[in-house]
């Protein structure tokens, strides 16, 4: 028994020497510093993986570089992984391995491989930077500058955040773990691709289809695959629109016609409405003149209102078209956007693709009822509605007003203003002068109610009567003198006296009555000229002429100019 417990003893005993001496002539010469070697998961707990690199002792990891994006370990033991060789102590037999820089050093032979021979990678955009984007790699976080996210400057930056792309690598720098990236690189050289080919295949009056990637004012480009076309806000619609973006938006994709196509300068025009026949075509079959229709307002100018009649064509309502009565500053006083209305086509021209359409000829003129039922001649009543310098506007029928002229107010009366005798909201019964239909006038007077006096002017002041009346007025060039009510003459300076005066003011005041006679006389020019002097002159030749008084005389007989002289002198004198 004894013997046998000594032998068992043995057997043990050299089984663990064997190991030692395999253990310590094991090559672990292999495992450098800053390397990447094989090994295998033997253990996984909470916090820490152990992995066997064939040294003496298992390397420790920290489970962290193991854990998902939802934070589970994704190893388990028998797995063979890479791991880089942190730092390896023979002496003490321990090992310090990281699983997640052995990925990051491959990642980095990758991205050099890539960068060298201009090969493509993907990855993710993970968020906006300062100047651009920071991308993952799938471990490696890299740069992409903002000026190569794509061909042209991109409208909304977060949009392109969380989405995976491919990249062309411009720069590595391993110590610094710095890499950059572009997509635009790519994105040209496929353009150039595509341009290529269509530059061969592209010609006029082709169908393309191609995606909208710009919005200006004058029209939209569009991108048809590597080369760019212009899409001018006139070649959208055989209808006006005021902007592209009534018809297209950005990212569309449309179907378009090549209109011209400059192989030289890479220069494309393309249209959209060329896809649909021109309703312009036998526009005067389909709209005559004198045809009433409806259409919707589509547009509001100062001078008037565009009217959509189909799909296409558009007619204009002239400001001047829209009210038989009312004087309008805009069409928005009338209609807006939107509104049905009833319209009549005035005229058509095909070839400017122009419409007049009118919105006041579906109701009949009023003007022409106006002059029918007030014939010119005719004495009717209306209310003063407004005065105003020149004259008075009298109602007449809804929307049209008569004017009574200042000047149709009264015949003999000189007034300034209508003020001076009616007030609005007067009524006032007057006759029609003129109804002017073309140009919308309705003139009424007042004093053609009575006749006129100057009309019996002649008969009854004759040239060569003598009248008796009262000085009104006095300028320096005569005296108006009022021979009835209503009916002024006037004495000019040169027919006052034979002598020559300075003014008349100073031989006459107002209100003094004279006799005088009439020289002339005109009811047509309303005009009565009269004469103090050739009066005294008739008298003088009347006197027997041993009783006439010539110029040398200083008798007792004289004359209304010896008279004038006389009183000239003593006023002189008693100036002086």
């Amino acid at each position: 028994m004894a013997i046998q417990e000594q032998e068992v003893g043995f057997d043990a005993d050299m089984n663990f020497a064997s190991a030692l001496e395999n253990y310590l002539s094991s090559d672990f010469g292999d495992l450098e510093e800053g390397s990447i070697v094989k090994g295998e998961v033997v253990r996984v707990d909470g916090d820490t993986v152990l992995v066997d690199v064939n040294f003496k002792s298992e390397g420790q990891i920290p489970a962290s570089e193991f854990m998902n994006a939802s934070g589970q370990i994704n190893v388990k033991v028998g797995d063979e992984i890479d791991v880089f060789v942190v730092r390896k102590n023979e002496m003490e037999g321990s090992i310090t391995l990281s699983y997640e820089k052995a990925k990051r050093m491959q990642l980095f032979d990758q991205l050099e491989d890539i960068q060298e021979k201009n090969g493509v990678c993907k990855g993710r955009i993970l968020r906006r930077i300062k100047g651009g984007y920071t991308v993952d790699l799938g471990g490696v976080e890299a740069f992409l500058p903002g000026s190569h996210v794509d061909l042209r400057p991109v409208p909304d930056m977060d949009a392109l955040v969380n989405q995976e792309f491919e990249f062309r690598v411009l720069k590595t720098n391993r110590r610094r773990s710095n890499v950059i990236v572009s997509r635009r690189v790519l994105l040209e050289k496929e353009r150039d691709s595509k341009r290529q080919g269509l530059l061969g295949t592209l010609a006029e009056g082709q169908i393309v289809k191609g995606r909208v990637k710009n919005i200006t004012e004058y029209g939209a480009f569009v991108d048809l695959g590597g080369l760019d076309g212009l899409l001018h806000i006139t070649d959208m619609s055989w209808k006006r629109i005021r902007h592209p973006k009534e018809l297209v938006s950005m990212g569309q994709e449309l179907e378009l016609k090549v209109l011209s196509f400059d192989k030289e300068n890479h220069k494309v025009s393309l249209g959209l409405k060329q896809l649909v026949s021109d309703p312009w075509q036998d526009i005067t079959t389909k709209f005559p003149t004198d045809m009433r229709l409806s259409g919707k307002i589509t547009n509001l100018v100062d001078y008037g209102a565009f009217v959509e009649l189909e799909p296409g064509v558009e007619g204009l309502v002239h400001i001047s078209e829209m009210s038989w009565t009312r004087k309008l500053r805009h069409p928005s006083q009338m209609v807006r956007v939107g509104d049905e209305v009833d319209v009549v086509i005035l005229g058509v021209d095909q070839e400017k693709k122009r419409i007049s359409l009118g919105m006041k000829q579906v109701k009949p003129n009023p003007w022409v009822i106006v002059a029918e039922r007030y014939p010119e001649g005719t004495i009717l009543e209306g209310t003063i509605k407004n005065l105003t310098e020149f004259g008075m506007f009298i109602g007449i029928e809804d929307g049209i007003d008569g004017l009574i002229h200042v000047s149709d107010i009264s015949w003999t009366k000189k007034i300034r203003h209508p003020g001076e005798v009616y007030q609005v909201g007067d009524t006032v019964q007057a006759k029609v002068l003129v109804v002017d239909q073309e140009n919308e006038k309705f003139t009424l007077g007042v004093k053609q109610l009575s006749e006129d006096p100057w009309s019996y002017v002649p008969g009854k002041y004759p040239v060569g009567a003598l009248i008796d009346g009262v000085v009104t007025n006095i300028t320096d060039f005569g005296l108006f003198v009022e021979v009835e009510e209503g009916i002024e003459g006037l004495i000019h300076v040169s027919e006052i006296s034979s002598k020559k005066i300075k003014s008349p003011s100073e031989l006459f005041k107002e209100g003094v009555s004279i006799q005088a006679k009439v020289i002339h006389v005109s009811a047509e020019e309303r005009r009565l000229g009269l004469s103090i002097k050739q009066l005294k002159e008739d008298e003088e030749k009347k006197k027997p002429k041993e009783f006439r008084t010539t110029s040398g005389d200083s008798g007792a007989g004289q004359s209304l100019g010896d008279l004038l002289k006389q009183k000239l002198e003593e006023e002189s004198a008693h100036q002086e």
